[in-house]
């Protein structure tokens, strides 16, 4: 008798799409959004999310092909709400699906954002991804760079582990909306933000796609543009786990080149902080925290350790590659860092 049962359900199921499909022609749209939704609540009591995850899916694309956005709109919440509700594992497939689909709602529309918050905190399965899967994003942010949402993909960039992906949609930025004068400065930022959300190898990807791919960047190390030395600097000295006091020399060399956007004084003194063991301020500081003179305190303190001493030894060997790629010549230790002439 089950067989029987699970053919006339599905022979069931086959009628209903096909009344849904002929609303659809007859341009019924109300009677088909109200039919996928009371199949909706039926296959939820049934547990059938496997049919009901494709049903949906299916009927909100068509339902916004037909221009009726609320309707599909509707049907894609109750899309993602069926992905957790059936504890459907965060994969490439879904992620497709709520690119798709999240490309579909209009721009103007005011549940667009909500709709991708409800979708990331779905595909967050462990503390490291709180913010949302990286997959997830990076989907998102390829998505936003072909429509030229330049900054709204970085932000989703940020959140991925696709430095070279980055690097390539920045390039297209500067080269698209940027200024001449700001072509070190699309990078800066996004290193430095890489690096205070703990993305060191990311971040080094990012820099080298850029700079080998931009056309107004000559080919390095070393660079023409000293920003882009100091950011090269910087990564070396983080892959190799240099000594505070490299970390002061090297900021101290390029200050002014540092000065030239308050914003990123913050972001080394969060840096300085994860990487090279600068103390966390005490009291909040304003823009124009001080740095430098946290650097130079904490590098006396410590001058009876640290003169003379080579820096730590390499990290682990799957940096290596990233290094090489890095740099043309040999990595250099935290006290050439201090000695060399960096400009």
């Amino acid at each position: 008798m089950a067989a029987p049962g699970r053919r006339a359900g599905g022979a069931g199921t086959e009628r209903v799409m096909s009344k849904l499909k002929k609303s659809i022609e007859n341009e019924n749209y109300y009677e088909a959004h109200q039919m996928y939704r009371t199949l909706y609540f039926r296959y939820v009591g049934q547990r059938k999310f496997e049919e009901l995850e494709g049903m949906l899916y299916d009927g909100a694309v068509l339902l916004f092909s037909h221009n009726q956005v609320e309707s599909a709109l509707d049907l894609s919440k109750l899309y993602v709400e069926t992905l957790k509700e059936g504890d459907f594992k965060p994969e490439d497939s879904k992620f497709i699906k709520i690119c798709r689909l999240y490309d579909e709602i209009p721009p103007d529309n005011v549940d667009k954002a909500s709709f991708l918050t409800t979708c990331l905190k779905w595909s967050s399965y462990s503390p490291s991804s709180a913010h949302g899967n990286p997959r997830l994003h990076q989907y998102i942010a390829y998505s936003l760079w072909k429509q030229g949402k330049y900054p709204e993909s970085r932000q989703h960039f940020l959140q991925s582990c696709d430095g070279e992906g980055c690097g390539s949609m920045l390039i297209e930025f500067h080269t698209n909306k940027g200024f001449s004068s700001e072509m070190d400065k699309f990078i800066a930022q996004t290193v430095f933000q890489y690096l205070c959300l703990k993305k060191h190898l990311v971040a080094a990807v990012a820099f080298y796609a850029y700079t080998q791919g931009h056309p107004r960047i000559q080919r390095g190390p070393p660079y023409s543009n000293p920003l882009l030395n100091f950011l090269w600097f910087l990564l070396l000295a983080i892959e190799t786990s240099s000594s505070l006091s490299a970390f002061t020399v090297l900021c101290e060399k390029y200050k002014k080149f540092i000065d030239r956007d308050p914003q990123f004084i913050e972001y080394l003194d969060k840096i300085g902080q994860l990487f090279f063991g600068v103390p966390a301020p005490e009291r909040p500081q304003g823009m124009f925290s001080g740095l430098f003179n946290s650097l130079l305190t904490a590098m006396n303190d410590d001058s009876s350790d640290d003169e003379g001493a080579p820096g730590p030894g390499a990290g682990p060997s799957s940096t290596t590659s990233q290094q090489q790629r890095l740099s043309g010549a040999p990595t250099p230790t935290a006290k050439s860092l201090e000695s060399a002439d960096l400009d």
